[in-house]
């Protein structure tokens, strides 16, 4: 078939930095690579649709084909919206919030435009990839924050009614700090799994660990940078098996596990995918093993193995296979799917 009677779907993944976006045609099959232009989220809605149609001109020229020949967008940006509507500014400029971003977008590209937020697009992503996986999907990834996705069987997200479902990070988990008080979540609660699991977290404990006499020689006390520097750095000692790093990992790991345990009584998703930074480590199928202690200290044994086959997973954990592209990925096939 010739390109000029093929058709094209666009994937636009914004983030707070880049807006990443891919191009696939009517059989899913990606014809681009990953394209990256400059974010402006923090300059207004309007001036990040300039960049969006920056970004699907240059899809356009690296496919030999022009604009008009897309036929459909999958848009997904970092806040909570509903059938296009931002809901609140999380890192977006204010005048975001109460617009229809994909019905605006839509008039403006003059193709139908489907949205949502950026863990459901990942989510989309690492379920398409995997081609031969027929099964619902929950996605997890530990970030600044943690975010979270549910793919059911077809391939259709979960939104909720209010497009404001899988908050995965703000569930309750029995974990106190030392003082006995619960820590502070950056949503303004206390005591949710984000505050134990996520990069402003790893700032918190490596804050709290190093104020301690056994840690006061440790080298990241001798290093003059700023504890966001610090928690960045963790990473990097914890694939040297630095005793510090690991303990602190390993509690992660562990209280991770335990707060999925009870997604997974709720959900029954199947497959539960790990995405985020820890993905790409070297040590993470150790702190896969973390995960599944905790996992298994509070999950009831039939979400573990088959009462009736023993040698059977009935939750199965993987990492996540689409790297920084997935939520690109996620949203191309999307609207494949929705427009083709």
């Amino acid at each position: 078939m010739a390109s000029s009677e093929r058709s094209y779907f666009a994937g636009l993944d914004i983030g707070g930095t880049t807006i990443k976006s891919v191009l696939v045609d009517e059989k899913a099959e990606k014809v681009t690579d990953i394209v990256e232009v400059r974010s402006l989220v923090d300059k207004g809605y309007l001036s990040t649709f300039d960049q969006l149609e920056e970004a699907l001109g240059l899809l356009a020229k690296d496919a030999g084909i022009t604009v008009q020949q897309i036929r459909g967008i999958g848009l997904d940006v970092p806040a909570a919206n509903s059938d296009g509507v931002i809901w609140g500014k999380a890192n977006l400029a204010s005048d975001w919030v109460g617009k229809n971003i994909r019905q605006l977008f839509s008039e403006r590209a003059g193709v139908p435009v489907y949205m949502t937020n950026d863990g459901n697009a990942a989510a989309l992503g690492e379920y398409f990839v995997r081609r031969k996986h027929f099964g619902s999907l929950m996605y997890v990834a530990p970030g600044t924050g943690l975010a979270g996705g549910l793919v059911m069987p077809a391939g259709e997200i979960y939104n909720g009614s209010n497009g404001l479902a899988l908050e995965v990070g703000h569930i309750s988990v029995p974990f106190r700090e030392e003082d006995g008080e619960l820590p502070f979540c950056s949503c303004g609660w206390h005591g949710c799994l984000e505050a134990w699991v996520s990069l402003v977290a790893l700032r918190r404990r490596i804050k709290l660990e190093l104020e301690k006499d056994v840690w006061k020689d440790h080298p990241l006390n001798a290093v003059d940078a700023p504890i966001e520097e610090k928690a960045f750095m963790l990473r990097d000692f914890a694939e040297s098996n630095d005793e510090l790093a690991i303990q602190i990992f390993k509690q992660q790991g562990y209280i991770f596990g335990y707060g999925l345990a009870d997604l997974i009584r709720v959900f029954d998703p199947g497959l539960v995918v790990i995405g985020g930074g820890l993905a790409e480590t070297s040590f993470r199928e150790t702190y896969l093993q973390w995960v599944l202690e905790g996992f298994e200290e509070r999950a009831w044994p039939i979400y573990h193995r088959s009462p009736i086959e023993q040698d059977t997973f009935t939750t199965r954990f993987e990492w996540a296979l689409g790297g920084d592209s997935a939520g690109a990925l996620g949203m191309a096939f999307a609207a494949k799917e929705k427009f083709g």
